[in-house]
């Protein structure tokens, strides 16, 4: 077993009770690593980096659950120990190296290792996720939240918040239409579904005929709670207005 009694599930549902016609995840919310996985073998100085998990993005996902009053679901174990938002067969669905940093657990992992991580964190977050969409009495929008570093290999990135889509992109371009004045926001970066960034999208909306849009957050924006209420309130106001009924509903 990689998770001990104590240290509970692999993923939580947050504002159970939430009625926004919203479902928000967040599949890099935590750090956390099994005690049995002694650390993956991260050095002390990347045990809380980028790589482990997306920095400030779960109290974000948190906030935005309280003010839109959405449930939201969210994975508790690092993204070192299973990626949530990769299928079992992705190569960085349990990542050797992410930009500099290595996680020596992860090499060579045996298939045995490899299909206890998907057993017991992949599919339960997936299946919880599941079922809170079934719960929906009206389709809702499915809203992942992530951070990306304000650097990649020592470049720059110079974005605040990117809106990804994978083959349904009118939530994403609504939401570009509404995007909130001082901010540098754009579509597909710093990532898009090319680099296999949107499998909770390809898997859970788009079969689903949902709306759905990925928010890419560059994570020194959101690293205090000033910040956190900040993007909060932006990204708040501007779902609220791209869901607004007819606002764009047939848009292609």
């Amino acid at each position: 077993m990689i998770l001990a009694p104590e240290e509970g599930a692999s993923a939580e549902l947050v504002n159970s009770g939430g009625t926004a016609p919203i479902c928000l995840v967040c599949e890099h919310a935590s750090a956390f690593i099994p005690a049995s996985l002694d650390g993956l073998g991260l050095a002390e100085a990347d045990r809380f980096s980028h790589a482990v998990w997306d920095i400030g993005a779960g109290a974000l996902a948190r906030r935005m659950a309280e003010r839109l009053d959405a449930p939201l679901v969210a994975a508790r174990l690092s993204r070192l120990v299973y990626d949530c938002n990769r299928p079992p067969e992705a190569p960085d669905a349990m990542p050797e190296k992410s930009e500099l940093v290595e996680a020596p657990g992860n090499h060579d992992l045996s298939p045995e290792a490899r299909a206890a991580r998907v057993s017991e964190v992949y599919a339960p977050f997936q299946a919880l996720l599941a079922a809170t969409l079934d719960r929906f009495e009206i389709p809702p929008a499915l809203v992942t939240i992530h951070s990306f570093s304000p650097t990649w290999f020592g470049v720059p990135r110079e974005l605040d918040i990117g809106l990804l889509h994978d083959a349904d992109d009118r939530l994403a371009k609504r939401l570009l239409a509404v995007a909130e004045p001082g901010l540098r926001i754009a579509l597909n970066a710093p990532y898009s579904a090319a680099d296999g960034v949107t499998h909770t999208l390809a898997a859970h909306a788009v079969p689903r005929g949902l709306q759905n849009v990925m928010i890419e957050v560059r994570s020194d924006l959101i690293e205090d709670e000033a910040g956190v209420d900040r993007i909060a309130g932006a990204l708040c106001r501007m779902l609220g207005a791209a869901l607004l009924p007819g606002n764009g509903k047939d848009a292609a």
